[in-house]
């Protein structure tokens, strides 16, 4: 989000300072692990589908701007229960929306995906426009545009603190210091940790999760026979890629954290450090794709960042109106990049934005229950 946001500002000729304690694209935050989802049929809300479909329109335009590849249409499966209130939520956001989605029975999925089985595989929403973000390329391209436009980053360097005085705003870092007019704070899983130190004390959890790539069956699973899906099923909500360019289904699982209260510096980053790491992943594939639960090609874990109700935080500091934040993504945020930031643009250069983000509020009572 703060490389979006450091793009964006850049063009409006901003004078544009962009601190990472690492180097991204990195593996320390939640953006790690080469690919992502987009679909526009979110079952998180509809409140996400307008930014859903204006973030499309942005990947697209970065991906004018770079020869590296930003996004691959390959389609977006929802499948699981019927009763599911997630895949319930999805179609009714379709239907509101006018998206183009397929409902589709259990002998139609398995018709057009022999690789599908299973006793939750009761009904499925098919988005043909759907597909994968390259997220390491998007934030390379991202990172040069912004320092073609000006912008400089300071990469590992960890901030030390955050201090408002009067109209300004001063950042320590091990090194130097820093002022500025207005400061935008997107920290991902350290976003608690320094608001509470500007006296703000949110329930905003930072989480473990595991992702793997598993050797399959090609001629089930590649990329070109196979969309990306969203599983709902008794063993859990599972997100996944279709095999790319041969290197594997990769799967990743929503719930199910073995640390449900992480601190980010101290977090095990180390994938089998937990038996779940690798068997719970299996268990979702050997119920509904047992062609995609070969060997082990490479497993990672990543860090979620949860507020109570799964909604983001996009919104002025309510004491320093010029701190802005945006976090809280819990888990199927990056999809947005371009719209938050576009969005954080909007705030810090108009003090408003087009764009709805009342759902996002600081002040929001699910934050402090």
């Amino acid at each position: 989000m703060g490389l979006s946001a450091g793009y964006y500002l850049s063009q409006k000729d901003r004078d544009v300072l962009m601190i990472d304690a690492n180097d991204p694209p990195h593996s320390y935050g939640s953006h790690g692990g080469d690919t992502r989802l987009i679909r526009h049929a979110v079952g998180e809300g509809p409140q996400y589908i307008p930014l859903a479909l204006r973030s499309q329109e942005m990947w697209d335009e970065l991906q004018t701007l770079t020869d590296d590849e930003i996004f691959r249409q390959i389609g977006i499966l929802n499948f699981g229960y019927k009763g599911s209130e997630f895949l319930e939520r999805t179609i009714d956001g379709a239907e509101k929306y006018d998206l183009d989605i397929e409902t589709l029975s259990v002998e139609e999925m398995q018709e057009r995906w022999p690789g599908l089985h299973g006793e939750d595989l009761e009904i499925g929403y098919y988005e043909k426009k759907g597909g994968v973000i390259m997220g390491e390329n998007a934030l390379r391209t991202y990172r040069r545009l912004a320092l073609s436009n000006g912008a400089e980053l300071l990469v590992d360097t960890p901030v030390k603190s955050i201090r408002p005085e009067g109209q300004q705003v001063h950042v320590e870092t091990g090194n130097d210091s820093f002022k500025a007019d207005k400061l935008i704070l997107s920290s991902g899983a350290y976003n608690g940790r320094m608001l509470k130190d500007l006296g703000m004390d949110l329930k905003i959890q930072p989480s473990r999760r595991t992702i793997a790539w598993f050797e399959v069956d090609e001629e089930l699973y590649s990329s070109e026979h196979f969309p990306g899906f969203i599983g709902r099923s008794r063993y859990g909500s599972y997100y996944g890629f279709s095999s790319i360019d041969g290197t594997g289904v990769k799967i990743g699982r929503y719930d199910g954290s073995d640390e449900d209260d992480t601190d980010p510096e101290g977090m095990d980053r180390n994938f089998g450090s937990f038996e779940k790491d690798e068997a719970y992943l299996r268990d979702f594939l050997n119920a509904h794709m047992r062609g995609a639960n070969g060997k082990l090609n490479k497993g990672l874990a990543c860090i979620f960042t949860n507020t109570p109700d799964e909604d983001f935080i996009i919104d002025q500091h309510t004491e320093h109106d010029n701190i802005y934040v945006a976090g809280g993504f819990s888990g199927h945020g990056f999809k947005y990049v371009p719209v938050v930031g576009e969005i954080l643009t909007d705030l810090v250069t108009k003090g408003k934005t087009e764009h709805d983000i009342s759902s996002f509020s600081i002040t929001r009572d699910e934050l402090y229950e």
